[in-house]
């Protein structure tokens, strides 16, 4: 087995007590340091060494490897790894990042850079009398937004708050106003996100999370199977998935599709729905069974209010 890594120069956001808050890796790679030491970016990077006096920060150049199979270790490892995400290096559940949250300090996220959580008061004031102004926080956590370190191409975002580093947005990708894409998460073609993706989902070229659609970031099935949305589906408004499907497949708005839903298979032209064929007899089984299933409609009887699963017939689902 050959060993994934990652390299990266960065500029860090180093408190007067030795702490990092942040790392910003421009240009990440692949494998190990190059021959040249990326020597251009490390000038740039060096003439933005400072000392900010009202933030309590200095910014200072670092290298950093990272072994993508191992937890990250450090505060900049866990930042290149996130990079790496978001710089389309590597795909969402590629990358190790057992224990991230252990690893990021909480950080106050202002319009003057990041600032430490502990006694920001007395840091407002300081910035306050340096700018002339007030500060504004944007927020206080341990993930910065993706956009103030990483803007992939070819994408459109409504709402950057709402799009975390360590997220992974495909060439044609949409992010709606209302739309959220936690860490290690994302998109794999032209999708449209107006809802939730947690962590650890990815969606499928052409699909469609709807306007207050969720998908449950954990692992479901047992902890055998992870969400996910194949191609070309379609999850309804204010609908929820909390198993993985495959392609060409619906969720009927306001449904949350759990592993645990009892869903009644309904035959349609002789033809039961199933995964890989399973199912020979309209039958009732938990959601789990049907995971990965592919040209499936997932709706709510209106009259019985039983969770039914139709076969689609083939049919797509097309982006507006």
């Amino acid at each position: 087995m050959t060993t994934r890594s990652a390299w990266g120069l960065g500029l860090a956001t180093v408190t007067d007590d030795g702490n990092t808050l942040d790392v910003w890796y421009p240009n990440p790679i692949l494998g190990d340091e190059p021959e040249d030491g990326h020597a251009e970016l490390l000038a740039t990077l060096t003439a933005m060494e400072r000392r900010d006096e009202a933030r309590g920060v200095r910014t200072t150049v670092v290298r950093t490897w990272a072994d993508l199979d191992d937890a990250p270790q450090t505060v900049s490892g866990a930042y290149l790894r996130l990079h790496v995400l978001s710089h389309r290096l590597a795909k969402p559940n590629t990358v190790n990042l057992d224990g991230i949250f252990s690893r990021l300090p909480n950080v106050v996220w202002t319009s003057a850079g990041p600032c430490p959580a502990e006694d920001f008061e007395t840091t407002r004031t300081r910035l306050r009398a340096a700018l002339g102004r007030p500060v504004q926080v944007n927020s206080v956590d341990k993930f910065p937004r993706m956009t103030d370190y990483v803007l992939p191409s070819g994408v459109r975002i409504g709402n950057a708050a709402n799009v975390r580093l360590g997220a992974y947005l495909a060439e044609g990708t949409t992010v709606m106003h209302a739309g959220f894409v936690n860490y290690n998460s994302g998109t794999l073609g032209r999708s449209m996100v107006e809802g939730r993706i947690s962590q650890g989902v990815i969606i499928g070229d052409g699909s469609d999370v709807g306007g207050g659609a969720s998908t449950m970031g954990m692992l479901s099935g047992g902890g055998r199977q992870r969400v996910a949305l194949g191609e070309r589906c379609l999850l309804g408004a204010n609908s929820g998935l909390g198993i993985p499907l495959g392609d060409d497949c619906v969720v009927e708005a306001g449904l949350y599709l759990t592993a645990g839903t009892k869903v009644s298979l309904m035959p349609q032209g002789g033809v039961v729905p199933g995964a890989h064929g399973l199912f020979k007899e309209p039958r009732v089984v938990s959601a789990r069974e049907l995971a990965g299933v592919s040209n499936v409609l997932f709706r709510r009887n209106s009259q019985s209010g039983a969770v039914e699963a139709l076969a689609r017939g083939g049919k797509s689902i097309e982006l507006g």
